[in-house]
């Protein structure tokens, strides 16, 4: 045995079994849990083997991590414990015997790869009496499974939000303004913030400043420490209709800030304010880029559907199409703005694909547009940001409500996190639309089914 493996257990130490779902939703999950061994059934290999083909960001994590072992391994076989690289970490191995005393296949009478990974947990729990085995994985199902076998269980919590009712909403409203500071601040634009809070306001934050009848929409601004009066813009034949889309607006015209986060419900104007807002800057970027990661039906890939590529992606697509067609038809044909958003989509100055089709690219002076940003992971929301370059900036919108991809929720999903884990900063800017305004229907709809 190599002396490298030869570590002695640390008194309350514990063995955490990852599944094929951690690993695709955190391909560096394996060093999230301290001091603490971590292990992966085979099983777990081989699906994602399966996962390492393609351009989607779980073919990216499966190859990655498959890299990660490969290296950590060196000659050692990955059957002996292997010390994680790190001052306090733990050990790495993958679980090769799924014999037990509880066969998982036959009490659930199949033999599928889950019932294997439960087999290779049971194992290692009758091995391991002195240290609790608890299995982790995104899969509601299999944690219950587990359970009932009576093998803890747990979802991965890194990056998890734990109080996603009270996310941050980017928006204010205060009923007890003086109203000499509102008069102040609808003649100057702006008022010192020193003579509206007594504490310092959040940078970028919103507020609704109230004295009886009387409001003022303002903004703090981190650069001068002044609030300053939001107004209504007019924006490519689109005009907000309430007080929050007025904020999203300001937002996304707002140089100073290069990221932008909007939240919520179907209908309330999010991906359509986004769109309006890019192609009112569109002098300032290279291109404008709208995107949205593909979320096939049933969890199948793409490939199933019929026809080439491009009859594969476009339903996916639609809905931004239809976006950018409502913005077109403010105008008419004729218009000199109907005509720029012809050319810029003919000249791909404004390009709208699937998200797996940007990888590798240069995010470099351009406005990037993310839909549906609740069905990505809060990794892949880091991958994105971290490839922009100069002059760019990155608008993402979505439901964190409204998930599609099954090992996500509204605590997990990468917008939620990324609106907690950004707050405050001064290079970004969120705001929640509470209000929809697509039509008396859709509201009825969102509010009483």
């Amino acid at each position: 045995m190599s002396k490298k493996t030869n570590v002695l257990p640390i008194k309350g130490k514990k063995i955490f079994v990852l599944d094929t779902s951690v690993i695709l939703y955190d391909h560096d999950a394996v060093n999230s849990f301290e001091e603490h061994d971590v292990a992966i059934p085979i099983t777990v290999l081989e699906e994602l083997d399966n996962f390492k083909k393609g351009n989607d960001t779980k073919n990216f994590a499966a190859r990655q991590f498959i890299r990660f072992i490969d290296n950590l391994s060196g000659n050692t076989s990955l059957q002996e414990w292997i010390p994680l690289t790190g001052k306090g970490k733990g050990r790495f191995k993958v679980i090769m015997d799924t014999h037990s005393k509880v066969n998982a296949e036959k009490v659930f009478g199949e033999a599928k790869a889950d019932h294997k990974i439960l087999n290779c947990a049971l194992s290692e729990q009758e091995k391991s009496d002195d240290k609790k085995v608890v299995l982790v994985t995104k899969d509601i199902n299999l944690r219950l499974k587990a359970k009932a076998l009576n093998i803890p269980a747990e979802d991965y919590e890194t990056g998890k939000i734990k109080d996603v009712n009270n996310l941050y909403t980017g928006l204010t409203t205060d009923d007890g303004i003086d109203g000499e500071i509102i008069r102040k601040i609808f003649i100057s634009g702006s008022i010192d913030a020193g003579e509206v809070f007594k504490t310092k306001p959040i940078n970028n934050h919103f507020y609704i400043l109230r004295n009886g009848k009387n409001s003022a929409l303002s903004y703090y601004n981190p650069t001068n420490n002044m609030v300053e009066l939001v107004k209504k813009i007019f924006t490519y034949g689109i005009k907000p209709r309430n007080a929050e889309q007025t904020f999203a607006m300001h937002a996304i015209l707002n140089p100073d800030i290069k990221l932008v986060t909007i939240q919520g419900v179907a209908g309330t104007g999010k991906t359509l304010l986004a769109l309006a807002g890019a192609i009112e800057q569109s002098k300032n970027f290279d291109q404008i880029y709208l995107a949205r990661p593909i979320v096939p039906l049933s969890n199948k890939d793409i490939g199933f559907l019929p026809g080439d590529i491009k009859s594969k992606i476009n339903p996916y697509m639609e809905p931004l199409w239809d976006n950018l067609k409502y913005i077109k038809n403010q105008f008419s044909e004729n218009d000199k703005n109907y005509k720029r958003i012809e050319e810029m989509v003919k000249k791909e100055k404004l390009m709208i694909t699937p998200l797996a089709y940007i990888r590798g690219r240069s995010l470099s002076n351009i406005i990037f547009i993310v839909d549906e940003a609740q069905n990505l992971t809060p990794h892949e929301v880091k991958t994105i940001i971290t490839r922009a370059g100069e002059n760019t900036k990155i608008i993402f919108t979505g439901d964190i409500y409204q998930i599609d991809t099954p090992y996500l929720d509204s605590e997990s999903n990468g917008l939620s996190y990324l609106i907690d884990r950004l707050k405050g900063n001064s290079l970004f800017s969120h705001i929640t639309l509470e209000k929809g305004e697509r039509s008396a229907l859709a509201n009825l709809a969102n509010d009483l089914l």
